[in-house]
């Protein structure tokens, strides 16, 4: 269902969202977007709501909607099914204030998303074994501070996903922020300021999440291209700063080794690309710091020219010579590369100016 990932386009936003929006393949895409946001609401809001619907099915989407009695109360509705389908919905995010005859009724017509944090788990195994598919959404957090930690987050997600519920949940955008506050809508907490690529990464790979949305109003191509690359082959790009004399490194795909430790990441190919079998001299032979990238040189024998990834800090060693490290804001990635993953170095400061074309034409 959520082949890549989610959008979230808003009343007040989607007249900025248009352009990037059609330049997508919306093939099985699904948007969400909130019908009861607060300072969204004025005289014309009825209508924009509408004109945001009905271009979003017009352009192929699927759209979960966030509905509340309160949608209901300011559209003048008593059915919320009839809203539903007036509005073009495809999934009936429920927040609060519906009963669960209520929610059984319309589920004939529309998929139901509960809120993820407050769902009655015995209620939405009623759906589930009637055969229903059901999903959990969580919220997003617009105020600093108060975004999920990962421990109560895996907590929820383990009990709902144990009784069939597919769990999405939202990272930030880094290109345009959702007003008033403007400072990312993640899910976790922690996502806040780091680049959505990697709270994708972390959804993915640490917490198994069925569907992940951006809260905010736009991705940068930057982000777009490193997570519809990661969606297309399984590979983790990892934007790095080589020296100038292993640029040739960049683009080659790495396995991690499976029986790499809790240190390092030893890469599995990368004796066959140090220069072509030539033993490594010993150069930049400094503190490994956290994120480095270091080739072993020749006085490490027959292991010159392993490369590695340092996951945590290590002494200078004159076996290794560090040739490069992770960019600086991309640090977290290591978190989310397990043993066996497959990896690829890009170019990063400036990837998307030097090496956009040949990961574009991959």
């Amino acid at each position: 269902m959520f082949s890549q990932i989610g959008r979230s386009v808003y009343v007040s936003t989607y007249e900025r969202q248009k352009d990037r929006l059609l330049q997508m393949d919306v093939k099985g895409s699904f948007v969400f977007t909130s019908f009861h946001i607060q300072e969204e609401l004025d005289d014309q809001y009825k209508e924009k709501a509408k004109a945001l619907c009905n271009f979003l099915k017009e352009a192929g989407f699927f759209i979960i909607g966030d509905v509340s009695p309160k949608t209901l109360k300011f559209f003048g509705y008593v059915d919320i099914s009839r809203f539903a389908e007036d509005m073009g919905l495809d999934v009936l995010r429920i927040d609060y204030g519906f009963s669960l005859e209520e929610v059984v009724a319309i589920h004939d017509q529309f998929g139901i998303a509960f809120n993820a944090s407050t769902v009655n788990p015995l209620e939405a195994k009623v759906l589930i074994d009637a055969g229903k598919q059901v999903y959990a959404m969580h919220n997003y957090y617009p105020r600093p501070e108060t975004g999920l930690d990962d421990e109560y987050f895996r907590s929820v997600n383990q009990k709902l996903q144990a009784i069939g519920l597919k769990v999405l949940a939202f990272i930030p955008g880094d290109e345009i922020k959702r007003g008033p506050i403007e400072e990312g809508l993640p899910t976790l907490e922690r996502h806040r300021n780091i680049p959505p690529y990697v709270g994708y990464l972390d959804l993915t790979v640490n917490f198994k999440m069925d569907g992940i949305f951006i809260g905010d109003v736009q991705l940068s191509q930057k982000q777009e291209f490193l997570i519809r690359d990661y969606c297309r082959d399984g590979v983790i790009i990892v934007p790095s700063n080589l020296n100038s004399e292993y640029e040739y490194l960049y683009g080659k795909k790495f396995t991690i080794r499976i029986d790499s430790p809790a240190a390092v990441m030893r890469l599995q190919e990368s004796r066959e690309y140090s220069c072509q079998g030539k033993l490594q001299e010993p150069k930049h032979c400094i503190i490994r710091s956290e994120g480095a990238i270091t080739m072993d040189n020749k006085n490490y024998g027959r292991y010159s020219g392993e490369i590695q990834i340092i996951r945590q800090n290590l002494p200078q060693d004159d076996r290794v010579n560090v040739i490069g490290h992770i960019e600086e804001e991309y640090i977290t990635i290591m978190h989310c590369i397990k043993n066996g993953a497959s990896i690829r170095l890009e170019r990063g400061k400036g990837m998307f100016r030097d090496s956009i074309s040949h990961i574009q034409e991959r």
